[in-house]
Order: structure tokens, then C-alpha cells, then sequence
């Protein structure tokens, strides 16, 4: 990431608006290689893979915090600027052509990369990689990997492949990040603007699932960072929801649940927020959204404990400025005009919200990128600086540097810097003026030890089409076939309902899982389950699971209720139940627990200590047939 980064997006976005957005085929598929080695022992200190999430932390397999302490190692995404001769290392970012493998191995031993590294303090590194990479055939030219010669006749691929084992053979863990579609620097009109600007999402997604699979049998690769700043091309702006081929929420969806259930099941999922919408003028709209639109649609993974939300922040951009000097510069401020507070308070706004314990989108953020040049001298640049990491240390906040390499005389962004004879500079040398901030935030005190579990609470969001999040479910097949269904991932129950729109809570409160072992469950279209005496909801329908069974999912065909999905508990109560209503108003605990799961829909929800066992709905002329009522019955002691 650097400065020029915004400045090419605003200045094309601006200059062409009439110009037809870019596309590309993409790269024909490349057969699959054995994954790398299982790694050594860690170097950097003791952690047993894999990872998963707690609320607003990331542990380990033992469940023991594991803060991202990372960095960015760049270059196989691309370098390329987009103009003039690729072959000139002027037409690269920085003059630094990276051949498409990550920087500094025409320069540094992977041996003395690692150890420099290490020497950091660091725990992890993002790999970002483009899908051009993954596909290309030429083998690097020997000038890339001349100080590893070990290397030379490999693609890129088989690079990044020895790359990824000795980073995870030193102990690192490894983020893959798809930064790019083609092996370009990113970020302007330059067909890496979408997951899908040069290719379809089919393709993308087969890409991930390709990815995921080959370092599966490596433990210590432990996310999948799904895209890279998505933002507006030349013509239309990304969104958050709404079903079309420019939705990234529906896609990164699309993406987690193929890597979780066709590749590998352990890998933490990375979904960034959008980067950039409309156009950089004033007087006309334009965000920053960052993950402002998880707070009322968040998403749901099959495995509820894999999902980390990503955000990036630099100086020179702002919450609505898009980096840019001259051309595309609007008058919103930019990060590093904002005093401390205002800048705390922003951060939180667009995005450490999210790590707020109890609600439907609670996760841990995590800033993949941030960054400021060695050789930066304003003010302001600095104290956002300091300001910036200040944040990160008071909020014991995940975090990963941009860049984490690159050659002497060219980036002075990057932590550690290589001349042609390999000699290091950079932070871990005196008088880098960035090492105090640094320190501060490498040793300031953290979370650490032991997480206790917490209670999860889930959305499940009907929009445009399933949410079946449920493995167990899965594999019996269709249970509703034509209709729209949701239904809780394995562990978690209903809890709560949407009078509109088809939104649903899930949640473990007080119980953790209350299904029973087996694949049994009840499909319930009609009142046949309801006990003689006991009309709960009079004069509308009552869907009703038998007796010892709890509601974990529901169908409906448009507004209207179709069914509900029942499972034997693994215990059951003899208590009776109570109705909720919540056709005419809200109907939830006081607390909020789980929070607004259906922005602008009446919501119905029963008390942490319960369980959905019926629903109700009225298919009277000018009623909405939606939810109407639930019946909550006490989780059996």
C-alpha cells in the first residue's frame, strides 16, 4: 500500500466517468500440487493450531488468546502499475519489480528473512497473492530468486509455496490474502477493483477452494483473507446486501462456506469491509463504509467460530476522503487531521464496534493494513502515527503492518529494507523514527492466556436466498424444497424472529448446544404437533414441534411462514411455554441481547434461558404473514 494507491483510483475515477469498466478472462485453472510440510516447532512462541474465535478474540486450539502480530508481505499480488513496460522496474510500484513472488528474495536467504522477522516481534504475516499468480506458468526469471537459488525454475506458485513452509516452519502463522485478480498493484481502475472485475465470482470462488486445499495439510495457515479493499470501478459501487453481482457480503459468503466445506474446515475466515463508494467530489455522495454495514447485516458461517472482520486505515485517507492531492481531492478530512479523540471516536464507529461482546456481529476486528513512511517528516502524519498504534495498544486490537518488505532506496514505507547486497535497514536499525511507536505497540500489555467460551449470538439473513449455516442439516438434503430456508449452524438454536423480511437469531445461551446426538429432525407444515388445550396463539396457525424437540431453522415463501425445522433436545422439560407477540411491536429482552438482528422489522425473541418451540402466523387478508408469534419454552435444567 502506498499514497499513490488512492490517488490513481480518484484520478481515473474522476477523469472517466463514461469510460466502460475493465474486464478480463481469467486464467485457466492449474492442477493442484501437494501441499507444503507440516511445520517445525514455532520459533515464535507457543500456540497450537488451528485458530478459531471467542467473542472478540482469536485463541488457539487450546483455547489461549492469539493476538495477529502481523505484517504484510507483498509482491505476489503484483507490482506492475499499469503502464509502460512491464519489464522496466520503473514501471513498477516503488521502481520494485516483485516478478509476481513476494519481495526481497532476489536480495535476503529466506533463512535471514525469517530471523529479521522474528526479530520484529511479529507472529504472523498476510501473503497477499493475485488469482493471475496462481495460474501462470513461466517459471520467475533467475534475477528474482537470486539470493535463492533454490528456487530458480519455479512459477510463482511453487515460490509462494516455499514461501508459506518456511514461514510456518519458523513458527509463523500465515494469512492467505487474495489482494488482486491480476498481477497489477492495486488500488485504481485496474481490474482488481471486485472480487469479480476480471473474472466471474464462480471463478474466484473455484480460485479460494484451490488455495484453501493446498495448504490444508499445513496447520499453521490459518485464514483465508477473502479480498482486498473492494471498492467502485469506473461505473458502480459495491454493496453490502443486495443480491446483485456487485453484492461483496453475498459473496464473501459464497466464498466461506465453499473454503469451510470443500477445502478446509480449520482456516479463519477474513472479510474485509467495502473500501470506497461514489465518486471523490464534493457535492456529490461518497464513503468510506469500511464494516459500518455489519451492524444490521452481519455474517453467519457455518462454523460460527471461524469469522474475523478486517478494516485498513492510513493518514492520508480519511472516513470520507479518498487519499487523493489535487485531482479527486475533496474537502473531508483525513485521518491525520483528526485530533485524538475524533480519530478514536472514528475507529470505533467504522469499525471496532464490531468487537462489542453480545451482539449478532460480534467478532474480532482485525486491521490488516496500516503503515507510514520511514522517511515521513509532517506532523500530522506522525502523530496519526502515534495516535493510530496508541489506539491498537489500548485496545489490545489485532493488526498487521504494510509492507513488511522492500529494497533500500525505493520503499521507505516498509519495516525491513534490502540493498542488492542484502544489507538490512529499517526499524530494527537505529534512528527509524517509527521504533517508538512500534515498541510501544508490540509490548504494550494484552489479553492473554486462557478465553473463557461466551455466548454466541448469530443472524440469519433470508434476503435473496438460504441460509441454511447447519452441516447436520445439510447432509439430509432439501427439507423445503422452492422455499427460502434458514437455519442455525450446528451448536446454536433459534431464539428470534422477524414479523418481515425473514430474519432470524441464533444463539448457545445458558445451554451451549441443546440438540441431541443423530440426524433426526421434523419438518412442521401444520398444527398437527399442537397438544389438544394447548392454543397458544388463538386464531392464527401454529407450526409446533413435537414434544422434546426445539425449533433450529424456518422456510417461507415471500412473507408467508412455510415451515419450521424441529430437533430432538438432549434433554427435555415438562415446564409449559409462554407466547411472545411481535406482529404490531418489538418483543425482546431488555438487555438486547444479540442486538438488532432485523433493522426496521418488528422482532420477536425469547429470554436467554429458552427455547423456540412453535411459531405463529395468520394468513388473514391484509395481514402480514409473516412470524406473528413465538412460543418460548425454559432450556431444561
Amino acid at each position: 500500500m502506498s499514497i499513490t494507491k488512492f490517488v490513481k483510483l480518484v484520478t481515473y475515477l474522476t477523469a472517466s466517468l463514461m469510460v466502460l469498466a475493465l474486464s478480463g478472462t481469467a486464467p485457466a485453472t492449474a492442477a493442484p500440487r501437494s501441499a507444503a510440510a507440516a511445520p517445525a516447532v514455532s520459533a515464535t512462541g507457543a500456540w497450537q493450531p488451528p485458530l478459531s474465535t471467542r467473542g472478540r478474540y482469536i485463541v488457539d486450539a487450546a483455547g489461549n488468546r492469539f493476538r495477529l502480530k502481523a505484517a504484510n508481505w507483498d509482491g505476489a499480488q503484483g507490482s506492475w502499475t499499469g503502464s509502460g513496460d512491464p519489464a522496466d522496474p520503473a514501471d513498477h510500484h516503488a521502481g520494485q519489480d516483485s516478478h509476481g513472488i513476494p519481495l526481497g528474495l532476489d536480495r535476503a536467504s529466506l533463512s535471514q528473512l525469517l530471523s529479521d522477522f522474528q526479530a520484529l516481534g511479529i507472529n504472523s504475516v498476510r501473503l497477499p497473492f493475485s488469482n493471475e499468480m496462481i495460474h501462470t506458468t513461466a517459471p520467475v526469471p533467475d534475477a528474482a530468486v537470486a539470493a535463492n537459488p533454490q528456487l530458480r525454475g519455479e512459477t510463482p506458485l511453487e515460490v509462494y509455496d516455499a514461501v508459506v513452509a518456511a514461514l510456518t516452519g519458523a513458527g509463523f502463522a500465515v494469512i492467505l490474502n487474495n489482494h488482486t485478480d491480476t498481477s497489477r498493484w492495486c488500488c485504481g481502475i485496474d481490474g482488481n477493483e471486485r472480487w469479480n472485475s476480471s473474472q466471474s465470482t464462480g471463478q474466484w470462488a473455484d480460485d479460494w477452494v484451490f488455495m484453501a486445499r493446498r495448504y490444508a495439510a499445513n496447520s499453521r495457515v490459518v485464514g483465508a483473507d477473502l479480498y482486498n479493499e473492494v471498492r467502485r470501478d469506473v461505473l458502480n459501487d459495491p454493496n453490502w446486501g443486495l443480491g446483485d453481482g456487485h453484492d461483496w457480503y453475498a459473496a464473501a459468503q459464497l466464498a466461506a462456506d465453499r473454503i469451510l466445506t470443500e477445502a478446509d474446515p480449520n482456516l479463519l475466515i477474513v472479510i474485509e469491509g467495502i473500501n470506497w463508494t461514489g465518486l471523490p467530489v464534493d457535492g456529490l455522495p461518497h464513503d468510506r463504509p469500511t464494516l459500518a454495514p455489519v451492524r444490521t447485516l452481519s455474517h453467519t458461517l457455518v462454523d460460527a467460530h471461524k469469522l474475523v472482520y478486517s478494516a485498513h486505515f492510513y493518514g492520508y485517507t480519511g472516513p470520507r476522503h479518498s487519499g487523493a492531492t489535487g485531482i479527486g481531492e475533496t474537502s473531508d478530512p483525513r485521518y491525520q487531521d483528526l485530533t485524538r479523540d475524533e480519530l478514536y471516536q472514528v475507529l470505533a464507529d467504522q469499525a471496532f464496534f464490531v468487537t462489542t461482546e453480545g451482539k449478532h456481529y460480534t467478532a474480532p476486528v482485525w486491521t490488516s493494513e496500516f503503515g507510514v513512511g520511514a522517511g515521513e517528516t509532517g506532523t500530522a502524519a506522525r502523530t496519526w502515527f502515534g495516535n493510530i498504534t496508541d489506539y491498537f495498544a489500548d485496545h489490545d486490537t489485532d493488526f498487521a503492518y504494510w509492507p513488511l518488505v522492500g529494497w533500500e532506496g525505493h520503499d521507505d514505507w516498509a519495516l525491513l529494507r534490502y540493498d542488492t547486497a542484502g544489507h538490512r535497514y529499517g526499524l530494527l536499525d537505529s534512528g527509524d523514527w517509527r521504533a517508538t511507536a512500534w515498541d510501544h505497540l508490540m509490548n504494550s500489555p494484552s489479553r492473554t492466556g486462557y478465553i473463557e467460551p461466551g455466548t454466541t449470538w448469530r443472524m440469519l439473513a433470508t434476503d435473496h436466498g438460504d441460509a441454511v449455516q447447519s452441516l447436520r442439516v445439510r447432509a439430509g438434503g432439501d427439507w423445503d424444497s422452492g422455499a427460502y430456508k434458514a437455519v442455525c449452524p450446528d451448536g446454536l438454536r433459534l431464539i428470534g424472529l422477524a414479523h418481515s423480511g425473514g430474519r432470524g437469531l441464533c444463539t448457545d445461551a445458558t445451554t451451549g448446544d441443546l440438540r441431541a446426538a443423530g440426524t433426526a429432525q421434523t419438518v412442521v407444515t401444520d398444527e398437527r404437533y399442537v397438544p389438544a388445550g394447548g392454543d397458544w396463539a388463538s386464531g392464527y396457525t401454529k407450526l409446533q414441534c413435537p414434544a422434546g424437540q426445539f425449533v433450529i431453522g424456518y422456510s417461507r415463501r415471500g412473507e408467508r411462514v412455510s415451515a419450521v425445522l424441529c430437533v430432538p433436545a438432549r434433554a427435555t422439560s415438562s415446564a409449559s411455554g409462554r407466547t411472545v407477540w411481535f406482529d404490531r411491536s418489538d418483543n425482546r429482552p431488555a438487555d438486547g441481547a444479540g442486538d438488532d438482528f432485523a433493522s426496521g422489522a418488528y422482532k420477536g425473541q425469547c429470554a436467554a434461558a429458552e427455547y423456540i418451540a412453535g411459531v405463529a402466523f395468520t394468513t388473514r387478508a391484509g395481514s402480514t404473514p409473516g412470524p406473528a408469534a413465538v412460543l418460548c419454552a425454559p432450556v431444561p435444567s
